[in-house]
C-alpha cells in the first residue's frame, strides 16, 4: 500500500526545521564559558587531587551542573559564597537576604547532583 502524501517533502521539513533549532538548543545547554568550566575544574581538582581521574570527575561535575543551573544564576551563587565571607554589613547582607540563599540553594543542590552521577 502506498500513501497518499508524499513523504520526502515532510522529512526535508522536518530536518530542516530540526537543524535550525539545534544550534539554539546547544546554545542553552552551553550558556557556561569555557573559562568558568575551566576555573571549576581547576579549584575541584585542588579539592580532589590532580589527577586524571579528579579531571574526569570534576569535568563531569561542572556539566552536571551547567544542565541543571544556567550560568547567570550559577555566577550569582558564587558571588554569594565569596561575598558571604566579607566581614562586615554588606558580608551580612548576602548571609542573610532570601535571594542569596536561594541562589545558593540552587547551587548546592546541582553539586549534590554533580556528587553523585560523577564521584
Amino acid at each position: 500500500m502506498r500513501c497518499a502524501v508524499p513523504v520526502g517533502p515532510i522529512v526535508a521539513t522536518f530536518l530542516a526545521v530540526t537543524a535550525l533549532a539545534a544550534p539554539a538548543w546547544a546554545e542553552e545547554l552551553n550558556d557556561y564559558p569555557t573559562s568558568a568550566r575551566a576555573e571549576y575544574v581547576f579549584g575541584c581538582m585542588k579539592a580532589n587531587g590532580e589527577t586524571r581521574q579528579a579531571i574526569s570527575q570534576c569535568s563531569c561535575s561542572i556539566d552536571v551542573i551547567a544542565s541543571i543551573i544556567p550560568y547567570e544564576r550559577y555566577v550569582t551563587a558564587e558571588t554569594v559564597l565569596s561575598m558571604s565571607q566579607v566581614k562586615s554589613n554588606l558580608g551580612t547582607q548576602f548571609r542573610t537576604s532570601e535571594p542569596a540563599a536561594n541562589a545558593l540553594n540552587d547551587l548546592r543542590r546541582a553539586q549534590a547532583e554533580a556528587e553523585v552521577r560523577c564521584f
